[in-house]
């Protein structure tokens, strides 16, 4: 590793949290503290990137190593997140100088950003602001996502323990549905999130070791919806085995490209339509063509924030590129993601590598097709084989009175030493 000044280090959380968020913040403590006679402070962002423009930093310094270890059993974002999207340097050009104004002021010379594609693209135009402006530093971005759609890495961090919780979910639903299906429910719909990719969807598709198991339908938004087919699918199952459980992805479109659950042109901060509803519009669907009795469940934050059940693999995986963040940081590293290599699939290893933003900012990793059934309903082997490694092992944390025993961290912010920051959005 290269000789580095004293320089410190902004860490910054962003977009919608994980189950593993935490365990990458634990690698990036983890692996600054191992350098501690070489760097200064490792300052965090409150709730992302509006900390750094607010002048809001956490000092990390007062967290004990114990709460630093036990960060990796916590879900959510343990310095807040935030949705807020920064504009392009030439519409707002100067919301990034205030950027390198607050580096500047706290001597800071590494920004650690942890997210997924909107992220990494923030963290790629912060570096180019800063070699523009003649500012030193390096920027380094930390892939999480439960959508699995950050390109070049093998899977995203958060994603593993979202597939194992919606596989394990639907598992139990449809052993519930089975013990009633006979004189009550016949279909049961469980909503996944994914606004363009299926991967969460597909990662239900786990649970159902035969044709014939749950669930019997997988609707991506990779694969056009098409009314007559699948209520043609929902009739054939029910018929075959007597009752049916799908899942679905709040983004699956229509044969227009219209996403079904997007009718209402809601936006969130950045930029994306508000999804969520397609599964009471299939069961409103299945009611009125197939008069079926049916119930529909939204996975929702509990997919994301259940650290309960959260893969081991994908802990590990999480403080992995946290803790590579750091070292590719410390070693001259800039513009570049910290990603995992799958370099065996039995057994299944793998390693962390860095690559280029340019190469990763603003672009997208879809369902491949021979990952999807002929049919378009179901995953095939090759998916499963590609999935099933990133759910394995577990990694429980420890219980108080029958319940989780999360951290919860008292944060110590520095003294500001800039004026205030009025933020337009």
């Amino acid at each position: 590793m290269s000789k580095t000044s004293k320089k410190n280090a902004i860490y910054g959380q962003s977009g919608g949290v994980t189950a593993v968020i935490n365990s990458s913040a634990s690698g990036v403590i983890s692996a600054w503290r191992e350098h501690q006679d070489e760097v200064g402070v490792l300052y965090a962002a409150e709730n992302g990137i509006l900390g750094a423009l607010n002048e809001e930093l956490i000092d990390t310094s007062c967290i004990s190593d114990d709460v630093v270890k036990n960060l990796r059993y916590t879900p959510g974002g343990a310095f807040g997140s935030c949705r807020y999207k920064l504009k392009n340097l030439a519409e707002n050009r100067q919301q990034y100088e205030r950027l390198i104004e607050v580096f500047a002021a706290h001597d800071i010379g590494y920004f650690l950003y942890n997210g997924g594609n909107d992220s990494a693209d923030t963290c790629l135009k912060v570096a180019e602001i800063a070699k523009e402006l003649g500012y030193p530093l390096q920027a380094v971005h930390i892939p999480k996502t439960i959508d699995n759609d950050l390109v070049i890495t093998d899977n995203c961090p958060g994603f593993g323990s979202v597939a194992k919780y919606v596989a394990t979910s639907i598992k139990e639903a449809g052993i519930d549905l089975a013990s009633m299906y006979a004189t009550s429910t016949k279909v049961f719909i469980l909503e996944v999130m994914g606004r363009h990719a299926g991967w969460i969807a597909a990662g239900a598709a786990l649970a159902s070791d035969n044709e014939l198991s749950p669930p019997h339908i997988i609707l991506f938004p990779e694969i056009t919806f098409d009314e007559e087919a699948f209520l043609h699918k929902v009739q054939a199952v029910v018929n075959q085995v007597g009752y049916c459980v799908i899942a679905v992805s709040e983004g699956i479109r229509d044969k227009n490209g219209v996403q079904l659950s997007a009718a209402a042109n809601v936006k969130d901060d950045f930029g994306h339509a508000q999804l969520g509803g397609v599964a009471p519009i299939l069961a409103n669907l299945i009611k009125q063509r197939l008069n079926l009795k049916q119930h529909w469940a939204v996975a929702d934050y509990l997919q994301r924030s259940a650290r309960h059940i959260a893969s081991r693999t994908d802990v590990e995986q999480a403080y992995a590129v946290g803790y590579a963040g750091v070292k590719y940081a410390l070693s001259g590293q800039s513009s570049v993601m910290a990603y995992i290599k799958r370099i065996s699939q039995q057994p299944y290893l793998w390693e962390i590598d860095c690559a280029p933003l340019t190469e990763i900012a603003n672009k997208e990793k879809f369902m491949p097709r021979d990952f999807i059934s002929v049919d378009g309903f179901h995953i095939t082997k090759k998916c499963r084989e590609y999935m099933e490694p990133l759910i394995m092992g577990e990694d429980y944390p420890q219980f108080k009175n029958g319940l989780p025993d999360y951290v919860r961290l008292t944060h110590v912010k520095i003294a500001k030493k800039l004026q205030p920051f009025i933020l337009i959005k």
